[in-house]
């Protein structure tokens, strides 16, 4: 059973919570002076139209033709699954659906807010895009994007998945862009965190350092970003809006999960129904799944913290383990950060989304179970909300409970397959920190 929509249902505006939060999200603050930052100072390090976006009160924005059109390409509307297999094998009277972002060409959510961004830089002029990634899925969909529209691309990945996940790095420059391991001898922030640590495995926090330290050494680049502020999980709507359409040719759901690192795919597939209920339409229930080695959600703390490990950006008022925690190298890479989107925040302090926390182990176990029953290997990320999911619908056999679930796999887990033969030669470890920065005031 599955729901495909036709190009002409590609969404022509993406949803922007910002005038629809709880309460108004916290400014940024500039870091030399503790006060708000002036957007200005953003132009330096963002595309201009996303600085507008970033800070814009507009609830629906257009997405420009050229965007959809290339949204078409690259695999959009994606398909939404009935996991009916995986009900049976549970035994569960619960109904499972999942909205498939691997089914885009680079086989992650990623590319959604890529082009976008690669756009709008196309548009002003800039002639190179600089970024960080994780486990490779932004900087493979940035690479094309970049190819797509004409710009350079350069990508610092985390070295744990630099190293776990070779094929990433061929893809990305197939797609012509340059990619580094993070930390790097290429900047001083790499440098700092290479002499504490040769064999250091990096982070999303590190890379995000670099690639602003390395944007900054040239006013023709600027800096993309692919998770945690607005903009970012505003073109990632896309998601959610098409699931709505999708969803009525089935029945409403009942909960909405999806993983977090900085909170874009969740938010992608989420923030369309929670606007159903921040406006009193529905009462869906949302369920938001970090990896214990990275939780801050479940153990961070809600504070002004910097978005990189470098503290090169502005301040963010978050959910954060602190900007220098040590994340260790789990295989799940993209979900390997310290912070998580301010607007995110905002919705678990009131209670809106509910956050849990797993080990890799058990995550691994559920993607096993999964690409048994449905056929797809998902990504490590992913593979969180299809814990997340099982869990959900076992409680609701519990009960003997009829439920509707809805999660997003947000890419394919092809390219990660040394982290499945890990787990299924019993070599993966669990990590439960004891120590994060963010608690000591």
């Amino acid at each position: 059973m599955k729901a495909v929509l036709p190009d002409s249902k590609i969404p022509k505006k993406w949803y922007n919570i910002l005038p629809d939060l709880p309460e108004p999200l916290a400014p940024p603050l500039d870091p030399e002076t503790n006060e708000p930052m002036e957007p200005e100072k953003l132009l330096r390090i963002f595309a201009a139209e996303l600085v507008k976006q970033e800070m814009s009160n507009e609830r629906y924005i257009e997405i420009p033709r050229k965007v959809r059109e290339l949204y078409a390409k690259i695999g959009r509307p994606t398909p939404l699954f009935r996991a009916t297999n995986l009900e049976k094998a549970l035994g569960t009277p619960a109904r499972i659906y999942f909205k498939y972002e691997g089914a885009t060409v680079t086989g992650s959510h990623k590319i959604n807010t890529a082009l976008a961004q690669a756009y709008y830089a196309k548009e002003q002029g800039i002639e190179k895009l600089v970024t960080e990634t994780g486990a490779g899925q932004w900087g493979t969909a940035l690479s094309l994007a970049g190819a797509l529209l004409g710009l350079k691309v350069r990508v610092y990945m985390a070295r744990a998945s630099y190293q776990q996940k070779p094929y990433r790095k061929t893809i990305m420059r197939l797609y012509g862009a340059e990619i580094y391991p993070s930390p790097s001898d290429r900047t001083e922030i790499g440098r700092k965190f290479l002499a504490q640590d040769p064999n250091h495995p990096g982070g999303l926090g590190i890379a995000i350092s670099e690639a602003i330290e390395d944007v900054l050494k040239d006013e023709k680049a600027r800096y993309a970003l692919g998770s945690v502020l607005n903009h970012v999980l505003m073109h990632q709507t896309v998601i959610g809006l098409e699931a709505r359409e999708q969803m009525k040719e089935f029945e409403e759901p009942d909960v909405i999960i999806g993983c977090v690192g900085g909170g874009s795919n969740f938010a992608g597939l989420a923030y369309p129904f929670v606007k159903d209920v921040l406006d009193g339409k529905a009462d869906y229930e949302f369920i938001a799944v970090e990896p214990r080695a990275a939780p801050s959600m479940t153990r961070g703390v809600y504070k002004y913290d910097f978005g990189d490990s470098g503290g090169y950006t502005p301040k963010m008022k978050m959910h954060t383990l602190g900007h220098t925690y040590y994340v260790p190298p789990i295989h799940a890479g993209g979900l390997r950060y310290h912070g998580l989107a301010p607007t995110l925040s905002v919705l678990i302090n009131h209670g809106i989304v509910k956050p849990v926390a797993y080990h890799q182990n058990e995550v691994f176990q559920a993607a096993e179970l999964f690409a048994k029953t449905e056929g797809i290997i998902p990504a490590p990320e992913s593979a969180h909300a299809i814990k997340g999911t099982i869990d959900r619908a076992l409680k609701a056999k519990e009960e003997g409970k009829e439920e509707v679930i809805l999660f997003n796999l947000s890419g394919h887990g092809l390219l990660d397959l040394q982290g499945y033969e890990d787990y299924l030669d019993g070599k993966l470890e669990d990590y439960e920190p004891d120590y994060f920065p963010a608690l000591e005031g």
